[in-house]
């Protein structure tokens, strides 16, 4: 990628020859609507050992002037690979730095949007994980923290917001004032004509001013009282859990353009994708994911923003604690919409934590992150979800309150400073009376999952006489660093019993499980239930399977559980077992269309939809394939015309449909549906399903560039410039699959949004033929790819394009040679031998679901 890759050891190196005291820094911004640059200049005050020689980092098209301790320096001998050589340092030190920044359209460092509907100029900061040096010259890691004032030259019209509160303008001037000290990443800059509503958190006799911006095309769409809501929840709850005041003076939050990740935690100015605006109708899993996000953020002002990691090996003290404390805010919070957020945990973050968790590039939550380059792949289902995970467990192996006294002390002593792991667990073994060293060891320092088996042993009346619980510490895959180890879990066994028609809990035994067999004297002598469920409450992370019978009566009533998530549990047992050649991907679809009609929880609905089609396309034997599929469209139209009209449930069987639609009967009900022809009652085809069935229709030769341009002027809006970029692509033609590949792989002028769109449509699963081609080309593309584009861009493409569908040993073959005659820089092997993994996978499950075929034959 482009630019210097800092690695840690430079970073200790500096941190040990200075510290940084303030920066001011002074964009102008007047000419964006037309300049491709901006004029940013840095003065910098900072301590440092006299003598010593070290760097600022900075990425500029040019840098035209250099002062240090009021010596004119050369930026041509300075300046090089986005680094201004430093020498002679003084003990007091200040640096002015004049550059010419550009502007960007990768969603990193500035990024530029032009609103096709009101023409007119947006702009916002992305510096996560090395990007302020985009905007300003800063000593880019995150343990050189320093205040920073923002002066920022804008249009008439504009407004401009950044950490601190904002400012009246004096002749198009906007100066902030101060921030405390923060980390360069999570400084902001948010400007353009964007439009606001205002309110307030009141608390513990405070108020915090808090504000929520979009762009006046969404204004119509932005439901502000409902994420101001979901904020004060967020608020009250972190404030006694937490036992720390809010550490800024205001709290924005603002849907911006064409944002990479889901939202950005910078400090007191929160950057959110504006798809979290919702255009058409969408079912309550889509707010409570976007509700997720916001408490998430939030608590980043805590995790993170006060408190930051030393370096990125403990990124997890900043996102799992996110992750976890979000989720647990949803759950307990009085008064939340979402009292069952830890089933829509268990049923996504889990499932991908698991699932990165048994890739070649599986690492322990506390990563080694050498240089930028490898955190920058490493904001991973690890990270995130499988951090979240231990910490769950943790909570229950300490207690919450000891947990959260921990966090609280540990908020007191580092409060706008920098930490590493031993600094949280000496708080938590402090409050806990717990050691903890041999739990960190075994969860955070390690990598890998385990299995954990029930065996029950029952005699000829159905008493139980034996239970234990197994435990298994798969090898890890191939190429993964470490060994894979048994570890200590807490669980709850729940046991449960078919009363009336529903499958009730009738009894729970919480315990440690420790290494390779733990018995279970407790169960002994108890009549065995309907099913044994293992893990009960999702209190550990661990891959869990069913006993036979348990299985199989769960076969039968997996929608009879009357609480969400064991179901939850179960489902996803069901699918880690169909990842792993365990179920036959025909098997799974057998479970999931005799219990799906009874799932009442919309995103578990909705994420066994998705699973469905993924194993049918690449797990099923490609011999059955085609009969799965046409049983699983068949089931998408009944379980639509079945479901309750304006539901939940319809608009997610609707969009289930449009992904697999393949009959001409269930073709033309997608065209019926969306010029007007056929309407189910209560199906509101708004413009997002119009989009997605006409994408449909569009992958199966039925809709043609003259009627994807007439949807386009339906919908002229910067999200339809995207859908019909995704309509386009994927259209069954040579022709289209050539434009869209030369528009993403050989040209470079597609914003991110838009290349990501394309991405989408390209790769369909049903065009394999088609891309077969494309497989050569790919790899001989991918270096140069790596070595040209931004880091965001050159991902997309990398695992966007990488030929997963291409399920087959020569897949295998042409990556390993690739591998093997490349020699890639880990950041790019890493992204191709993940990808490499799922064809594997695919491969083996494949062979799985024919054996079962065989075996009923």
């Amino acid at each position: 990628m482009p630019g210097t890759n800092l690695t840690r050891d430079e970073a200790q190196r500096r941190a040990r020859l200075l510290d940084v005291d303030s920066y001011v820094i002074d964009l102008d911004l007047s000419k964006a609507k037309e300049a491709d640059t901006f004029r940013s200049t840095t003065t910098v005050t900072f301590s440092a050992e006299p003598g010593a020689d070290t760097f600022i980092d900075l990425a500029a098209p040019a840098v035209l002037e250099v002062t240090l301790n009021g010596t004119a320096l050369d930026p041509a001998e300075v300046f090089h690979d986005s680094r201004i050589a430093l020498p002679g340092l003084a003990a007091a030190n200040t640096l002015t730095v004049v550059a010419d920044c550009a502007y960007t359209n990768t969603g990193e460092g500035l990024h530029r949007f032009t609103d096709p509907v009101d023409g007119e100029t947006y702009l916002y900061t992305q510096f996560e994980v090395p990007d302020a040096r985009r905007v300003f010259a800063s000593f880019e890691q995150p343990d050189l923290k320093g205040t920073f004032q923002f002066t920022v030259t804008a249009p008439e019209g504009w407004i401009v917001n950044s950490n601190s509160p904002t400012p009246e303008p004096v002749d198009g001037v906007w100066a902030f004032e101060p921030t405390p000290r923060i980390s360069t990443y999570i400084t902001a800059i948010i400007a353009g004509p964007y439009v606001g509503v205002h309110s307030s958190w009141e608390g513990d006799g405070r108020t915090v001013p808090m504000s929520i911006y979009c762009r006046p095309s969404l204004a119509e769409f932005l439901d502000a009282e409902d994420i101001f809501a979901v904020t004060r929840q967020g608020f009250d709850w972190f404030q006694e859990k937490f036992d720390y005041p809010y550490p800024f003076a205001k709290y924005d939050q603002l849907f911006v353009p064409e944002f990479n990740a889901g939202a950005m935690e910078n400090a007191g100015a929160v950057t959110f994708r504006d798809q979290y605006v919702f255009r058409s109708k969408v079912t309550d899993a889509a707010y409570e994911r976007r509700a997720e996000t916001i408490l998430h953020e939030l608590a980043h002002m805590w995790f993170g923003d006060l408190v930051t990691m030393e370096w990125w090996n403990d990124l997890w003290l900043n996102e799992s604690f996110a992750t976890f404390t979000s989720v647990a805010c949803q759950a307990a919070a009085p008064g939340s919409r979402w009292p069952n957020s830890w089933t829509t945990f268990a049923n996504s973050e889990k499932t991908w934590a698991y699932r990165q968790d048994q890739l070649p590039s599986t690492h322990p939550i506390m990563a080694e992150i050498n240089d930028l380059e490898d955190v920058m792949v490493n904001f991973d289902g690890i990270t995130y979800a499988k951090g979240a995970s231990v910490l769950k467990q943790l909570v229950a192996y300490v207690g919450e309150d000891a947990f959260f006294r921990g966090v609280q002390a540990y908020f007191k002593r580092h409060a706008f400073g920098n930490t590493r792991l031993p600094d949280l667990l000496g708080a938590l073994e402090e409050t806990s009376g717990r050691d903890l060293k041999s739990w960190s060891k075994a969860w955070l320092e390690t990598a890998g999952i385990n299995i954990l088996r029930p065996e029950i042993i029952t005699d000829a009346d159905g008493v139980i006489t034996s239970f234990a619980v197994r435990q298994e510490a798969p090898a890890l895959p191939a190429g993964a660093k470490g060994a894979s180890t048994l570890r200590p879990h807490r669980i709850a066994i729940g046991l449960y019993d078919l009363d009336g028609g529903s499958l009730v809990r009738t009894d729970r035994i919480e315990l440690d499980v420790d290494g390779e067999l733990t018995e279970v004297p407790e169960l002994a002598g108890r009549a065995r239930p309907d099913v044994v469920l293992l893990n009960d409450d999702d209190l550990s992370y661990a891959k869990v399977r069913l006993d036979p019978l348990s299985l199989a009566f769960v076969t039968e009533h997996l929608g009879d559980f009357a609480d969400s998530l064991p179901r939850a549990l179960s489902w996803a047992s069901a699918w880690d077992m169909t990842r792993d050649g365990e179920l036959p991907a025909r098997d799974y679809l057998d479970l999931v269309l005799s219990g799906i009609a009874k799932e009442s929880d919309i995103g578990v609905v909705q994420s066994l939809q998705r699973q469905v089609k993924l194993a049918l396309d690449l797990y099923a034997d490609p011999a059955w394939r085609a009969e799965g599929l046409a049983r699983w469209s068949e089931a998408t139209v009944a379980q639509l015309r079945a479901a309750a009209p304006g539901s939940d449930h319809q608009l997610s069987w609707a969009r289930a449909l449009a992904a697999t639609a393949r009959t001409e009967e269930q073709l033309g009900l997608l065209a019926g549906l969306l010029d007007g022809s056929v309407e189910i009652e209560g199906l509101a085809v708004d413009t997002e399903l119009r989009w997605a069935l006409l994408q449909r229709l569009a992958a199966v030769g039925r809709a043609d560039e003259e009627r994807i341009a007439e949807e386009l002027r339906r919908d002229a809006t910067a999200a339809g410039e995207c859908h019909a970029a995704t309509a386009r692509a994927a259209r069954p033609t040579p022709e289209a699959k050539a434009e869209a590949w030369a528009a993403v792989v050989e040209g470079d002028k597609l914003a991110n949004a838009v290349q990501e769109a394309v991405i989408g449509g390209f790769v369909q699963t049903g065009q394999r033929e088609l891309l077969a081609p494309y497989t050569e080309r790919y790899f001989a593309s991918i270096a140069d790819v790596f070595a040209t584009r931004s880091h965001e861009i050159g991902q997309q493409i990398i695992v966007g394009l990488y030929p997963a569908v291409q399920v087959s040993q020569a897949t295998l073959d042409a990556t390993d040679a690739w591998l093997a005659a490349a020699d890639p820089a880990p950041a790019l092997r890493r992204m191709v031998v993940e990808s490499r993994a799922g064809v594997e996978r695919a491969l083996k499950a494949q062979a799985a679901d024919a054996a079962a075929a065989a075996d009923e034959g």
